[in-house]
């Protein structure tokens, strides 16, 4: 199966890490030797609820037997995405009302930039650098870090790049400025939080200036922070919230959510201003109803801060010199490179699944699923340790 993996699907790097998968439950994902790697990653904080949850695969036997893919998204009504986007609409705040359901996060960003272009007649966006919010064109105009991007070029014109956590830098935010894009948390350069009430101060400057701001949570998403969405905790509600990864249990999804009037300027001058074949698809709407259910009825949520508490408490060691994030998205700031590969490269071999982050080189991801159990926490970061007292 590996000459097969290689000969006849695309990797996106030289060195890929080729764990033949067998089967995956709960934190672990089972090799075809039958090895139980802990899961520290959950898919990039796709799995919330682990793998293989029952409600969400329940979910989804159900949805299978009944119908899958009908027709085009918007045009026939489908329980599971009306129910789905209903409750998602009584837990937001009551501007983002009306969601539109896509395939991917990269899908959902392109939706938003085409929205706030639409919706204010300007052209102007401005994105933070060393942000990330996908790999189609218009997410990769937006992402601040010309490495990755610049083999690319010609992107998207009018892209302009503000600091994070730069105070200064909002008063780059004009009366030219269709739109502001930002991750709630910075994941790629680091899990950087904002600091000084700087959401906050964003949000006032384009309200000043008619400007829209995007909040990207496609990562921090789904209670992964410790509050169903991390712009909870900066008092900074944006006009377009943008969400995937972690809300539908491990498959393809994405979607964009704004006010009923926001969305209305999609409908019409021209129709179709979005359009998605397998958006919404019910299969998948359904299992994001069966986990959104799950994480919000039970105590998933609050548990995210303790287990949050406990990594901190056992990731103690000279070699890691910060621990970025919040909740059970969590970055390991070490020494340098080399200490950060020998790490995710070790554990792999010691099966311990753990990853990098995009631009950030010194940093070792810690993002597991938030059913993680305490005793899985403790077993994972006493071979961290364990790892880092060998280097």
């Amino acid at each position: 199966m590996k000459e097969d993996f290689y000969k006849h699907q695309t990797q996106t790097t030289p060195h890929p890490l080729a764990l033949e998968v067998s089967h995956a439950k709960g934190s672990y994902i089972y090799d075809t030797d039958g090895h139980a790697h802990l899961d520290f990653v959950a898919g990039v904080s796709a799995c919330s609820l682990g793998h293989c949850h029952p409600r969400v695969s329940q979910a989804i036997k159900d949805q299978v037997d009944k119908y899958a893919h009908v027709m085009v998204y918007g045009e026939y009504i489908q329980e599971p995405a009306v129910a789905y986007t209903k409750l998602l609409a009584s837990l937001l705040p009551d501007n983002l009302e009306t969601t539109y359901l896509v395939n991917s996060g990269t899908e959902a960003i392109e939706g938003a930039l085409k929205l706030v272009r639409r919706a204010t007649g300007r052209t102007e966006i401005l994105s933070a650098n060393n942000a990330y919010h996908g790999n189609t064109m218009g997410s990769l105009s937006v992402m601040g870090y010309e490495d990755r991007k610049g083999a690319f070029r010609p992107l998207i014109p009018d892209v302009r790049f503000l600091q994070f956590n730069d105070e200064a830098a909002i008063a780059a935010i004009t009366e030219k400025t269709a739109g502001v894009i930002l991750e709630t948390i910075q994941g790629g350069a680091g899990f950087i939080e904002p600091k000084n009430n700087f959401l906050t101060k964003i949000r006032k400057r384009c309200t000043d200036v008619g400007a829209l701001l995007i909040l990207d949570e496609i990562q921090p998403g789904f209670g992964r922070t410790g509050k169903l969405f991390a712009f909870e905790h900066y008092n900074c509600i944006p006009d377009i919230l943008v969400i995937g990864k972690g809300m539908a249990g491990g498959l393809p999804v994405g979607a964009f959510v704004a006010s009923y009037q926001l969305m209305q300027t999609l409908q019409d001058a021209p129709k179709l201003g979005h359009i998605t074949t397998f958006g919404g698809n019910p299969i998948i709407a359904a299992a994001s109803l069966a986990t959104l259910q799950e994480i919000t009825e039970t105590n998933l949520i609050a548990e995210t801060l303790e287990k949050e508490i406990l990594f901190r408490s056992l990731l103690q060691h000279k070699l890691i010199k910060e621990i970025r994030g919040k909740g059970l998205m969590l970055a390991l700031i070490l020494d340098d490179l080399d200490v950060a590969n020998h790490v995710i490269l070790t554990a792999a071999k010691e099966k311990l699944i753990l990853f990098w982050l995009l631009f950030e080189p010194r940093a070792v991801r810690i993002s597991p699923p938030l059913t993680i159990s305490n005793q899985e926490i403790t077993a994972g970061c006493k071979q961290i340790i364990s790892i880092l007292n060998q280097y």
